[in-house]
Formats: C-alpha cells, structure tokens, sequence
C-alpha cells in the first residue's frame, strides 16, 4: 500500500505525536508499504531512526510570512524553498520556543481555510508533490488542525483521507477569542472532508465525536505501540536504600510536575525507613523556566535538595536508562490526557505508574494491570496512591510485572501497524 502521512514538527522539542508519528511510519514500512512521512512546519525530531523525508512542507517560517504579508503568497516557490530548508528552520525554532496557542489563532484558522486560507500557495505545493512524487493510495493527516488540506487532497488525488486525533483540544483551550469559537467552527465544518478518524483511545473517540460534532462510528481507536527495541532490557538499578519516584514529560503547569512535588514533600514528611528521592527528566522551553525556577525555590525551602535529580531532556538510551532507576513513575496531568506515551514506556521498563482517574488513564491501567488509578489535581491523592506502593512491594512488583508482560505483549510498533492498516483497508478498496 502506498501511504502518504502528513505529521507536523514540534520545533527543537521531543514531541509524543512526532515519536507515535514516526514509529508507526517506520513500522509499516518494516511491513513492505511504502510510507512517505512528510513533515510540516518543521522537521519531525524523534528519539529513533527517523524516516521522515527531508523536505518541508508548510515550512513555518513560509507559514508565517504568508500569514502577517501579502506579498508572501504570491511569491515564486524558489524563493520559498530558500525558507524551508531544514537547518534553517531549526535555527528558527531555537528562538521560537514561547511561542504558543494563544499566539497561533489567526495562523490555525487560515490554515484550516485550506484553499481560501493565506497559505494556499503552500496547499497547492503540498498536493502537486503527492500527485507527482508519492500517488499515495491514501493520505493520512496527523490531527485536526489539517483538516483544511483534506478537501483539496480528495479532488486532486481521488483517494481517501484519514485524520488522527491526538490531543487537539488541548492546544484549542488557550485560544483567545474571537480566533478559538473561530477555529472550533471551522474544524466542525471540515469534518465532512474526511473520510474517518483515528482516535488514541475510546475516552478521546468519545470525547472528540462530540466536541468536533463526528458520528461516533467514523472514528476508530487505535492505540499507541513502542519500538520495544531496548526497552525492558536494562538491569535495575534502583539503590538498595532508597525509593525512586519519577516523573518523565515535558516540563509544565499542565502536566502536573507542581502536583507531584508537592505530593513528594508530604511524603519526606512521613516517618519511612527509605530514603525518598524525585527524579525528573524532560523538555524544558524558555516560556516554562520561571514555572520551574518556583519548583525548584521550594525544593531548597523544604531543605530536599539532595533528594532531587533533574536530568534534562532525555535521548531513548537516556530514557530507558532513566526509567531503570526509578521505583514508580507519574505524571499527574491536570488535563484529561489522550495518549499517556510515558505510561507505556515505563510499564515496558517495569515501572509500575500512578496516574489521575480521567482521560486515557483508566483505559491504560485496565489493559495493562501495571499501575494505581488516584482522584485528579490532588497532591493528597496522589501520596496515599505513591505510599501504598512505598509499602507494599509485593504489591509494587506484580504491578511491574503485569504491565511490563501486557505492554510487551500487546503495545507494540507491530500491533500498532496492525491496527492502523485494519483502518486502512476499510477505506482502500
């Protein structure tokens, strides 16, 4: 099968959506499909082999100069190859890491206007090159906020387009008005554009059919799968005195790392004959700094200095390396989270996790039978959820073990490639 993926790059951060990208590229290419993955905005940077190609398309600074002057969307595509050069645009994205949703609502509305938005000139790039480089049997779009390609994709190629969903109404909350009610009507009338969906699990096919305004039975779950090359291999090395609490995700207020240490300073409170210690490791943007220069204010206030380990932004050598040292892993989001790629990753390690009760998180702990399910936005909650396993490490063991067996078991590359190209042959004909 020939298969067009259309991702979208996160600038110079690891982004979970650019691995899942990747990985189910690469695995359907291991399958003998021929898979062109083709990155948007800026190059895809993904911690394993990466198959992406090497032009851009919808290169963001193109994107941008388009959006605020006239002149841009008209010029000669020569010129605007000069733009998207890949070395470029991540020089670019170094110093564009503040910028965020409540920046973008303009640019995302014109570009989900496809053909009537700014970057129309870029549309027309995009489809010319599918239709004399690629003649893909299919064309799948990495989330909503492509949906405005999708039309012009079908009349030119006359072949079927899905879209996945993976967290978009995430980035439309902090949307300011008039762009966000905007944005959202846009998107729902696109919807018909597509011919299905693919959803990261049922709570966001739920979710999604009714905030998009999707018929239920166009989406279609299928959950994310590791590269498990590496993973589960290392020998532990935990410390014989002491208890390792983790937390691996990228830096910020929504993905609760304020919560969890919070939660770790209540439990050095505690009478326990281990030694507690917090180990952090991810992506950390200018614009997030000041949020975690406070954490780090209140560590050394609590005296837990030496108790914490910041390890940066982590490569999948230092990923799984990272997850081999810890006892238990969580990241307690204050959002309702659609995918959760860091619980698979360290139930493949044998971590078990202890995640907030919503989103994906049930689902997960329900298939895997590898972690502990604690009430939201609660640092109270989650150090009954931690202590249990302080204590009991039986308990903590078959934890591990459970969602080490399922995930190896059921969370592959493989079985992600497997259902995605069940999705595909519905559609294919």
């Amino acid at each position: 099968m020939r298969i067009a993926y259309i991702a979208a790059g996160a600038a110079d951060m690891y982004c979970g959506s650019c691995i899942h990208d990747n990985t189910l590229a690469a695995a359907l290419q291991k399958k003998g499909h021929e898979v062109a993955l083709l990155p948007t905005y800026t190059p895809l940077r993904t911690d394993e082999p990466n198959v992406s190609m090497d032009h851009i398309f919808y290169g963001g600074i193109n994107v941008y100069l388009q959006q605020k002057f006239a002149l841009f969307r008209h010029t000669p595509w020569v010129l605007d190859s000069l733009f998207d050069r890949p070395i470029l645009l991540n020089l670019v994205s170094q110093f564009s890491s503040t910028t965020n949703a409540r920046d973008l609502g303009a640019l995302t509305a014109s570009v989900l206007k496809g053909e009537r938005g700014y970057q129309q000139k870029e549309l027309v790039k995009l489809v010319t090159w599918l239709k004399d480089s690629v003649q893909p049997e299919i064309v799948q779009l990495t989330n909503s906020m492509f949906l405005g390609l999708a039309k012009q994709i079908k009349q030119e190629l006359q072949v079927p387009v899905l879209c996945a969903l993976q967290g978009e109404d995430i980035f439309m909350q902090d949307l300011l008005e008039p762009h966000k009610s905007q944005v959202l009507e846009l998107l729902r009338k696109r919807v018909p554009d597509v011919d299905g969906f693919i959803a990261t699990s049922e709570y966001y096919a739920d979710f999604m059919s009714q905030y998009l305004d999707i018929a239920r039975e166009k989406i279609h779950v299928v959950r994310w799968g590791l590269n498990l090359q590496g993973h589960g291999k290392l020998p532990k090395n935990t410390g014989k005195n002491s208890f390792a609490i983790g937390y691996l995700a990228r830096i910020c207020p929504e993905k609760g790392l304020h919560l969890l240490v919070e939660a770790f300073h209540r439990l050095c409170e505690r009478p326990n004959p281990d030694q507690l210690q917090l180990k952090v490791a991810g992506y950390l943007s200018k614009r997030d700094k000041p949020y975690f220069n406070r954490i780090l204010q209140k560590i050394s206030q609590w005296g837990l200095e030496g108790r914490f380990d910041y390890w940066g932004e982590v490569d999948r050598r230092q990923k799984i390396q990272f997850l081999n040292t810890l006892h238990v892993l969580s990241v307690p989001t204050t959002y309702r989270e659609p995918k959760g790629l860091y619980v698979l990753e360290a139930l493949a390690n044998g971590v078990p996790v202890v995640q907030p009760r919503h989103g994906s998180f049930p689902e997960l702990i329900q298939a895997t039978g590898g972690g502990v399910l604690v009430n939201p936005d609660s640092a109270g909650a989650l150090v009954e959820g931690i202590q249990s396993l302080v204590e009991d490490s039986e308990h903590r063991d078959r934890l591990a073990r459970q969602g080490k067996e399922a995930v190896h078991r059921a969370f592959s590359d493989e079985m992600m490639a497997e259902a995605t190209l069940a999705v595909y042959r519905q559609y294919v004909r």
